[in-house]
């Protein structure tokens, strides 16, 4: 048989064993359609059949190896010169992986960041950069999630999004505050003022009394602003760092934990409890 009809031969098998829900016998199928196609140096079908073997991995609940097909698939798009299907592929992997494996997902969206960057599509880039911050977050990761976050926040302030900027400094101050560098936590918020529109926002305004109130211990001061409206609906992770975030020599955020509580109606609620809150409905 030439490989021609190989091809022939392998692609109405797969979509037969798809259809009939034999997914082991369509992933087989795939991988031997992907063979035939590369045997042709026809690189953007044999990553279209690399990435339904992938598919019927993640049908079989194989994330793991459905990830690695899919991972296969993008370099042959890029190969192929079609980058965005490539970045594409690599996003789906990410949202495929997240609930197993973060820091893997991390390491996909990333990919994906990169390729839409190359292309100069920062638009699509920054948005995977975005969910890559969060997660290095919601793993504490805050060394690895601030340099993210000034990534994320520079490409907002190239394609000139400033109000995305203002709550990129919310993030970056959280995160630093949380490394316990209230140096790098300031030094964001003065390096911002040169953004236009966020000197006497409030954004801004959150940000000056929110350090002063961690610079000069007072308690009252930070959770008010930890707990306001303007950081309890940003993105779940970095709300969470609000409801977390412990002051020096203060009482390592208690009454934020009560407020938290108070609002969910148990004020006996435990810690695992304050994170089921913020579960639901923080975004």
């Amino acid at each position: 048989m030439s490989h021609k009809d190989e091809y022939f031969g392998y692609c109405p098998l797969s979509v037969a064993f798809k259809n009939a829900k034999q997914l082991d016998q369509a992933k087989e199928a795939y991988l031997l359609e992907a063979e035939a196609h590369t045997n042709h140096r026809s690189l953007f079908h044999a990553a279209k059949a690399f990435e339904q073997a992938g598919m019927m991995l993640k049908d079989m609940q194989r994330l793991p190896e459905a990830v690695q097909y899919i991972e296969k698939a993008s370099v042959m798009y890029v190969e192929n010169g079609t980058p965005d299907t490539a970045a594409m592929a690599l996003d789906r992997a990410g949202k495929l992986i997240e609930p197993l494996d973060l820091a893997k997902a991390v390491h996909l969206y990333q990919q994906a960041a990169g390729v839409f960057e190359n292309e100069d599509r920062l638009r699509q880039a920054v948005e995977l950069i975005g969910k890559a911050s969060r997660l290095l977050v919601r793993q504490q990761k805050f060394d690895e999630a601030a340099v993210s976050l000034q990534k994320e926040k520079n490409m907002y302030k190239e394609i000139e999004n400033y109000p995305t900027c203002f709550k990129k400094t919310i993030a970056q101050v959280l995160v630093h505050l949380h490394r316990a560098d209230y140096v790098a936590a300031d030094r964001c918020v003065r390096e911002s003022y040169s953004i236009p529109g966020f000197s006497g926002s409030e954004d801004c305004i959150a940000m000056e009394q929110l350090l002063q109130g961690y610079d000069e211990q007072d308690e009252d001061q930070v959770t008010r602003v930890c707990t306001s409206p303007l950081l309890r609906y940003m993105d779940n992770d970095y709300a969470k760092l609000a409801i977390s975030l412990k002051v020096p020599g203060g009482g390592g955020g208690k009454k934020k934990k009560a407020i938290a509580a108070n609002a969910s109606g148990d004020a006996g609620a435990q810690p695992e409890e304050d994170e089921d809150e913020y579960a639901g409905g923080l975004c």
